[in-house]
């Protein structure tokens, strides 16, 4: 089995009596673009915290590419991090600040000039690059946030709330960017986030923090398959025997009705049963007793997972 670009074992952290992390187990697979979930307050920030080396552990291990992060320093070039109020200076050009962090990772002068200039171009911000930050809107600074954590050659990336404060034609900017990047650069991208859609939008791998507890790690595949959505509308309402059928079919989990012959259904699609299977049983047991569904709408449900677990609601997606 492959090692994972993170191992997290038994990671636990306190404020005094809060547990902001407790006893928390999974692993970030090597190449993924790996959604951190959770509401405010859940851990994630500082999970990044550690394993960026902000924040030394109470508990537990944390290895980022087979390192233990308490030699944090031996990652450097291959980790990078963009923290959620990621901050530049504020009269120094944008180029030579960019250029200052190559140096310190040990670029020479015209390497580190070449690297900058083609990551500022990439987030399509080149035209500002003599400039400083006051010349760059919010959208921009998040650019350059991005542009500063892809730079050189790092294997993994740590993203948190890159999106925040965004309005959402940036924010879907960012995400086209971030999963753009990751295409060129085959990297390892972890991306912290209470958005719960931008997490299965980019995501192929998501963990579900709340108060400090792991509730759920693995792909968005396996997690929304337990909690998938079926709406249907049918030709008359349905009796209270029709009903029983329904909830009967393999892989129906509930049945609730959301207006005239308007129904919703939630399924947890078994193992060896794929959705498709779980419809179709559904309109044929519908059919059989003289019912036509007039409209079918099926989606995944990462939202319906993340409330059963979390009790919480999650951020609405932007338009």
């Amino acid at each position: 089995m492959a090692e994972p670009a993170l191992r997290i074992l038994n990671l636990s952290k306190a404020f005094g009596k809060t547990k902001a992390l407790d006893d928390v187990s999974f692993e970030v697979p090597m190449g993924s673009i790996f959604g951190l979930l959770g509401p405010n307050g859940a851990g994630k920030t500082t999970l990044f915290s550690i394993a960026a080396g902000f924040l030394n552990a109470d508990a537990g291990q944390l290895r980022v590419l087979g390192t233990d992060i308490a030699h944090v320093a031996e990652l450097q070039g291959r980790m990078t991090i963009l923290p959620q109020d990621a901050s530049f200076q504020k009269n120094v050009p944008i180029m030579e600040q960019l250029m200052f962090f190559r140096r310190l990772d040990g670029s020479d002068g015209p390497t580190a000039e070449r690297e900058v200039l083609l990551a500022l171009e990439k987030v399509g911000i080149a035209e500002y690059r003599k400039r400083g930050i006051h010349a760059l809107s919010h959208g921009m600074l998040k650019r350059l946030g991005i542009a500063q954590a892809f730079l050189g050659n790092p294997e993994v990336i740590l993203l948190d709330e890159p999106t925040s404060g965004l309005d959402p034609q940036n924010a879907r900017q960012i995400r086209d960017l971030v999963r753009e990047l990751q295409r060129q650069h085959q990297v390892t991208t972890v991306i912290s986030s209470h958005n719960l859609a931008e997490i299965q939008e980019l995501c192929d791998h998501v963990a579900i923090l709340d108060h400090g507890k792991l509730r759920v790690a693995g792909s968005v595949h396996e997690i929304t398959r337990q909690s998938r959505l079926l709406e249907i509308e049918t030709s008359r309402p349905l009796d209270d025997g029709e009903r029983s059928v329904l909830l009967a079919v393999s892989g129906v989990r509930t049945l609730e009705e959301r207006g005239p012959r308007r129904y919703r259904l939630q399924l947890s699609v078994p193992a060896e049963l794929s959705a498709d299977d779980v419809v179709m049983a559904v309109v044929r047991s519908l059919l059989d007793r003289g019912i036509a569904p007039r409209a079918l709408s099926e989606g995944n449900s990462l939202e319906e997972y993340f409330l059963s677990v979390t009790g919480e609601a999650a951020a609405a997606a932007p338009a």
